[in-house]
């Protein structure tokens, strides 16, 4: 039985000193130093104004926690565990001045047999050194120190997020403390270490399923033992513990498989493992699983080179989703509440996987909880990034694999799990420096041994895949377009990396620019993304008024990304140069939310030769402007909602081909064939009709189709047209394509009307209307805590959205919205 130790003081000491007499303040566990020192008022907030420099000496002390427990009584066959399942990073554990052991690895728990000091109280003390305390820079390859303008070179030589030393959408600020839950566990007669639960076949038509429970005892008595398997409170098989396992296999009928949201239901099933002795019950362990097979599709594409494509419960998958990085620069402080709400949007916002990055942290137990919940899949990276590692030192490589086996014990009975990846541009970037991945000293040994071994020894029913991005059968390297996933970062860096545009770009704001996205035939795309700003409500409560102000200091000390201004050279070519904050703010979010539009829909109409996009990133670790959808305060930005209608399960997308006309196709990610009529529109934006017909449209499941085409003499040309589609049944939602850049269309005058009817004490329904045509019409509310279904609209003369209003703090009748237009840089800031 586990008793969770909270009660934790903190002092801080000089470096590798004694304990101190005096200065101790309280500090939660799960949490971390920063925190409780800003609770103490003895830190400056690091992510308010420029003060994350002033929290650089908080890396360069030691730290203590201490907590006193009282440890029961432990009879015979009994034992007491101490469990420390997160030490950020190097640390030293006593118990009444016993040295229980060192530890040095953020991913991996530490246990210590604590039996010897039953049936008194103790004073359990921990001492954190610095971060990087003892490496030595000779000790990483030297590729690595070449990266030392951004990264830390020596940390790779640590197992901790590489994050934590600063990003280009993230300060360096590296953690440190008990960053998870601290246990004390009485075990009595026996402990159960491990439970491994497989799909072993599933019939979705028979609706029938083979299964199997592995099970691991750690046994304390020499009685006999038996384990107990229940399904859903039902015992389906009874086995004897013989050399401390047991196992079982059984079939299930009438199943409800697991499925992502947009297929089907995530259907969960309770599995409790029982270990008794001839009495009683001795140990339990009970979760929840789902039943499901997924695979990954390597077959030869007929267009050229090989699929990378999800199969679950053998329906081929179109994957949409994002990148999802530490909720914070201090892991440990993230509420559960935070983790799940993140899903939450990802999953109302049609997104059906999230890739967790390799530069942070495996994710906490409530965030796989909400996945299995919410019916996500989780592309799980190892925590590998962009530098080159020292695979051939010893301790490291036997952390490595403990914290593998670690991690992939821990998950692989999450039915959310769908891939393990090596790492995060490892490959890419080594092979980009050096010109090509022979074996030496990088970390080819993690990725093409210890990892892919953890993975066939603990998890064999899921695919490994050795880093993001991968493929080892193109020409063009690893982050090539025939095979394997690729990072498309052509967009936004303005470079040739593996989809090189047919065009000779001359102006740098036009090689960024999202236009080149068409050019990418990739056949997954697992990142790819546009940097824009949070709303000015989130910079205002993290930056002074007097700063405020673009490109003050303090604004450029949130900014990352290096240059700082390198977002208007993109602008310049887009919306034209912004003149004060809002604008700036306007014309990121427009042009991050028309972006990431136009790359899925491209990626899409090319289902199923490309079959995955996941954009960077879906959050953010702080209040900085960055590629994230949702920024540091869970507020969506206008791309969040274009992303959500871009990732509707059927889409319905026009293009412009070369001669300039128009086509429209329709994209299924669904299992049901799309059978409809449309309504087809080419408008002026003063809303007169240039052309209007009705298609009707049968597209099978899985498919993406071209549907309907019309010339350009026919559509004619201009930056005042717009296409728009609409289905007379529902059954698709519309879109639309504007005909020209931002910034050279006059956008018509045009007015906001809203209305408001509460439906409960948080929660209403808002009515917004327009008069005259509005580009990414957005509301606002008065209220910090309110939240739209939908938001960043663009609306006809006449046309009117519901949109669904929750997490008001105030009655309802007391809120009061605003509701505007995009404005952009003012008259004459054009570039």
């Amino acid at each position: 039985m586990p008793f969770p130790l909270t009660d934790f003081e903190l002092a801080e000491s000089a470096p590798f000193g004694a304990l101190p007499d005096e200065g101790w303040i309280p500090a939660p566990v799960p949490g971390g130093v920063h925190a409780a020192l800003v609770a103490a008022g003895r830190l400056a907030d690091p992510y308010r104004d420029r003060n994350e420099e002033a929290a650089r000496w908080v890396e360069e002390r030691s730290w203590w926690y201490r907590c006193r427990v009282d440890l029961p009584d432990a009879g015979a066959d009994e034992r007491l565990r101490l469990v420390l399942h997160g030490l950020d990073t190097v640390a030293t554990v006593w118990l009444d001045g016993d040295e229980l052991g060192r530890h040095a690895n953020m991913f991996r728990p530490a246990e210590y047999d604590v039996t010897r000091h039953a049936g008194r109280p103790a004073q359990l003390l921990v001492r954190f050194d610095p971060p990087l305390a003892g490496l030595d820079p000779d000790d990483s390859p030297p590729s690595a120190l070449l990266s030392g303008d951004r990264f830390e070179p020596t940390s790779v030589q640590r197992r901790k997020p590489t994050y934590s030393w600063g990003w280009d959408f993230a300060p360096r600020l590296p953690s440190i403390g008990l960053w998870r839950p601290v246990e004390l566990v009485h075990d009595r007669g026996a402990a159960i270490t491990e439970v491994h639960f497989r799909t072993r076949a599933l019939d979705t038509t028979a609706r029938t399923a083979d299964l199997s429970v592995d099970v691991q005892v750690d046994r304390l008595t020499d009685a006999p033992l038996t384990a107990r398997v229940l399904w859903d409170g039902e015992c389906v098989a009874e086995q004897p513990v013989h050399d401390a396992q047991a196992g079982a296999t059984f079939s299930v009928t009438d199943v409800r498989p697991w499925w992502t949201h947009d297929l089907g239901t995530p259907d969960r099933y309770r599995l409790t493992v029982e270990i008794r002795d001839e009495e009683t019950v001795v140990a339990r362990r009970s979760e929840l699983v789902g039943v499901r097979t997924v695979e990954l599709d390597r077959s030869p594409d007929p267009d050229g080179g090989r699929l990378f494509r999800f199969v679950l419960n053998g329906v081929p998958l179109y994957a949409r989703g994002a990148c999802v990085v530490p909720s914070s620069m201090q892991p440990g402080c993230v509420p559960d509440e935070t983790q799940h709400e993140l899903v939450r949007l990802a999953a109302t916002g049609n997104m059906t996987m999230l890739r967790v990055w390799g530069g942070g942290v495996y994710g906490d137990d409530a965030f796989y909880d909400a996945a299995d919940e919410l019916g996500v899949l989780v592309w799980q990276d190892f925590m590998f990034a962009c530098l080159d590692y020292p695979d051939n030192a010893d301790e490291l490589n036997a952390e490595v694999a403990a914290e593998a086996a670690h991690q992939v014990r821990r998950l692989r009975n999450r039915p959310s799990l769908a891939l393990w990846a090596g790492n995060n541009e490892v490959q890419a970037i080594h092979q980009l420096r050096n010109g090509d991945l022979a074996s030496g000293e990088w970390g080819s040994r993690f990725f093409h041994e210890t990892l892919p071994a953890a993975v066939s020894a603990h998890h064999p029913d899921v695919p490994y895949w050795p880093g993001s991005p991968w493929g080892q059968d193109d020409p063009a390297g690893v982050n090539g377009v025939l095979d394997g996933d690729r990072h498309a970062w052509e967009v936004w860096h303005g470079l040739d990396v593996g989809a090189p545009s047919p065009i000779e770009y001359t102006d740098r704001g036009e090689a960024m620019h999202f236009d080149r996205y068409r050019f990418d035939t990739g056949k997954f795309i697992s990142e790819f993304g546009i940097i824009a700003a949070p709303e000015r409500t989130t910079l205002a409560q993290w930056i002074s008024p007097d700063e405020l102000t673009l490109h003050s200091p303090t604004f450029d000390a949130h900014v990352k990304d290096n240059p700082v201004r390198k977002a208007e050279l993109l602008l310049a070519a887009e919306t034209g140069l912004p003149t004060d904050l809002d604008s700036y703010i306007d014309a990121t979010m427009a042009v991050q939310a028309e972006g990431l539009k136009f790359g899925i829909e491209h990626y899409r109409r090319r289902q199923p030769g490309n079959s995955g996009a996941l954009i960077w990133q879906l959050n953010d670790p702080w209040p900085g402007v960055s590629w994230s959808l949702i920024d540091h305060a869970l507020r969506p930005k206008a791309a969040y909602h274009a992303v959500s209608r871009a990732f509707r399960p059927v889409l319905a997308s026009f293009v412009r081909d070369e001669s300039g006309g128009l086509d429209l196709w329709i994209t299924s990610s669904g299992v049901r064939p799309v059978r409809s009529v449309l309504a087809v529109e080419v408008l002026r934006l003063d809303g007169s009709v240039i052309l209007a017909e009705h298609v009707t449209v049968d597209v099978p499941a899985g498919t993406s189709r071209k549907v309907w085409s019309a010339p350009a003499d026919r559509i004619g040309s201009g930056p005042d047209r717009v296409a728009w589609v609409s289905s007379t049944d529902g059954a698709v939602p519309g879109n639309r394509l504007l005909f020209g850049r931002i910034k050279d269309i006059a956008w018509p005058a045009s007015t906001l009307e809203t209305t408001y009817e509460a439906t409960g004490h948080d929660s209403g329904v808002l009515k917004l209307t327009s008069r005259g045509y509005s580009f990414q019409a957005r509301v606002t509310c008065d209220d910090p805590g309110a939240r739209f279904s939908d938001n960043y609209l663009d609306l006809r003369d006449g046309d009117t959205a519901h949109i669904t209003v929750t997490g008001l703090s105030a009655p309802t009748d007391t809120a009061t919205f605003t509701a505007r237009a995009y404005r952009g840089p003012r008259p004459g800031a054009q570039s």
